[in-house]
């Protein structure tokens, strides 16, 4: 991608095919040029996420700090709520990954006499999730209050389409409905226990994991669909801005009318990217969870897990050759036995409902203060 990103951008695309509609500011032909000139940055590019994030923790004015810092918190205690939920109740799977992992993990603690560590690893992977969680939060706080003001403007611009606005409220509402999806009395038991008429509806386990799994596809697709009209109600604020500074008391200069419409253009990469990694947060997880969680696209019955086993050395080695490919098979054993695909499928599936949570939390708070706070 970095090799193809001169040639064929779909940030370029996405800023200069017309569909987007601005202020003169900046014009066509110094975007233009602008683009030409400019050549990708792999590394810059991969670390702006973390670098906006890290500038609402570094700032001092505006409150943002403490924003993330209350969200962080707050989704440290909602983490650990969320794993003391029976299985019954919510089918993350934590508790049978976390048994496959530990009873591989006992045999290689029993022949270093650690015994006593067991309950402490089992500990340190709970604490683990809870402080990953907190972490995802406070990504996802800023994201998700983001989508909240670009919905509800999305909402206005789109009043004579009801087909826009029926896909930008199923998209607004998608987290919720992967929240639905791993809450086992409302999806699974439901769909087998469901009938149309006289004929029983019958939905094996294997046949719910993998439509879930095109569930979530078809969510990240419908995200993915509604992105332009999010990032055109963004660049909208222009004009209102640019009326509210007309309202101002006093004489307003040409040069600050200009400055708060290209303050408006030039932060709409950092608003795409802020939407759109929750999006590839998820699809990526997704298709993870599928790979290493041993699930189907079919619905099918699926097929049986099978153990990750060490490779075999090919042909005669060394002495000191021979030790070290012993060694590495002995650590990619290991490590094959404690990722199992019972433990992958417990953190993927945490990591996939985790983060639709965030965005929920934070786009409906978000919706909150847009509509009741920032009016006052």
């Amino acid at each position: 991608m970095h090799r193809l990103a001169p040639h064929c951008s779909f940030a370029r695309w996405l800023l200069c095919n017309g569909s987007l509609f601005r202020y003169k500011h900046p014009s066509e032909e110094e975007l233009r040029a602008l683009v030409g000139k400019q050549r990708p940055r792999g590394k810059r590019e991969r670390k702006v996420f973390l670098t906006v994030t890290q500038l609402y923790f570094s700032t001092e004015e505006g409150g943002e700090r403490s924003v993330c810092l209350t969200f962080a918190f707050l989704f440290l205690l909602l983490a650990m709520l969320v794993q003391v939920v029976p299985e019954e109740t919510l089918e993350l799977g934590l508790e049978p990954g976390l048994a496959s992992m530990t009873q591989n993990l006992e045999p290689l603690l029993k022949m270093q006499g650690w015994d006593w560590a067991l309950p402490l690893a089992k500990l340190a992977i709970r604490v683990g999730l809870a402080a990953l969680g907190s972490m995802l939060g406070a990504f996802l706080t800023f994201p998700g209050l983001r989508l909240a003001q670009t919905h509800r403007d999305a909402l206005t611009l789109s009043e004579d389409r009801p087909m826009l606005q029926f896909l930008l409220h199923t998209s607004f509402l998608s987290p919720l409905l992967i929240l639905w999806l791993w809450t086992k009395p409302i999806a699974r038991d439901f769909l087998h226990q469901a009938s149309f008429g006289e004929t029983p509806f019958l939905l094996s386990d294997s046949a719910f994991d993998s439509l879930r799994l095109w569930v979530l596809v078809a969510l990240c697709l419908l995200r993915l669909a509604v992105t332009r009209p999010h990032l055109q109600a963004y660049l909208c604020l222009a004009k209102s801005r640019v009326e509210q500074l007309k309202r101002e008391a006093g004489r307003i200069e040409a040069r600050e009318i200009q400055r708060r419409v290209v303050r408006v253009y030039c932060y709409v990469t950092v608003v795409s990217l802020q939407y759109l990694t929750p999006l590839i947060l998820t699809l990526n997880c997704t298709l993870l969870l599928k790979t290493l969680g041993g699930y189907s696209w079919g619905l099918g019955p699926a097929l049986p897990l099978s153990p990750v086993l060490a490779a075999a050395p090919n042909g005669p080695v060394g002495p000191k050759e021979d030790e070290a490919q012993q060694a590495a098979a002995q650590i990619t054993g290991a490590l094959g036995g404690l990722l199992t695909p019972l433990f992958l499928r417990c953190v993927l599936a945490f990591l996939i409902w985790w983060t639709a949570a965030s965005q929920l939390l934070s786009s409906l708070f978000g919706l909150y203060f847009h509509q009741q706070l920032a009016g006052s």
